[in-house]
């Protein structure tokens, strides 16, 4: 059997924490930033908790353990 191949999009937009968790960016940071305020732009900037509905989907692109 071959080894499973990562998901190269999953790999660009995706990381593991040491705890299991994962980190993804957040949406509504690319443009029309004119407009929204410092304290948003701010909080935008850190990454995001990804929904744990999603984690195991994810983790199994990334080829990471449960």
């Amino acid at each position: 059997m071959p080894k499973m191949k990562t998901h190269s999009g999953a790999k660009k937009r995706f990381k593991v924490t040491a705890t299991g968790k994962v980190r993804s960016r957040h949406a509504f940071t690319s443009h029309m930033l004119e407009h929204k305020s410092p304290k948003k732009k701010r909080a935008l900037g850190r990454p995001a908790a990804v929904n744990a509905h999603d984690v195991p989907r994810i983790k199994r692109m990334l080829g990471v353990g449960k």
